[in-house]
């Protein structure tokens, strides 16, 4: 079995890929060009942010592909100055929007915002899932201590902590 259909095949298992092409803007800028050749060589899940500003590429290159959606696993991020709750959904369709999509694969949490309490915005990223705007949730760079106090108040189970 290849690579590419490794991936494919847990995606459509329902697990997340293992490998995933990161579009965090790089020296010059992200493409859509860039993103359908990683999406050629056999990656199917793709990470992407609203801070990155790689969102309408992504999904430009997604379409460009010709894969089926079911067989790339996309994930997307809320940045911490959106955490309070009405920010969350507006970015969260924004998002969507720029992707062109009805849903992502993961949510997350980009960063934790000190400013807003965990509490605030968990309810949120659950809500995310519940209304099918994402099928798994979790957050990024959160310390163990907050990591636990989220996982505490999410009513929903998060399924990832990206570092």
């Amino acid at each position: 079995m290849t690579a590419s259909a490794t991936l494919a095949f847990a995606h459509d298992a329902g697990a997340i890929p293992v490998v995933g092409f990161g579009t965090s803007p790089l020296t010059g800028g992200l493409t859509a060009e860039t993103v359908l050749t990683a999406l050629k060589t056999g990656y199917r899940h793709i990470d992407t942010a609203r801070k990155y500003g790689t969102e309408a590429a992504v999904g430009e290159a997604m379409r460009a592909s010709g894969l089926p959606r079911r067989e790339i696993f996309l994930t997307t991020k809320v940045s911490h100055e959106n955490l309070r709750p009405a920010d969350f959904a507006r970015s969260v369709e924004d998002s969507l929007k720029a992707l062109r999509v009805d849903h992502v694969d993961l949510l997350l949490v980009h960063w934790p915002n000190p400013q807003i309490d965990v509490a605030e915005y968990m309810p949120a990223l659950a809500k995310a899932k519940r209304d099918g705007l994402a099928r798994h949730i979790g957050v990024a760079n959160f310390p163990t201590a907050l990591l636990d106090r989220a996982v505490a108040l999410c009513p929903e189970p998060l399924a990832v902590l990206q570092a």
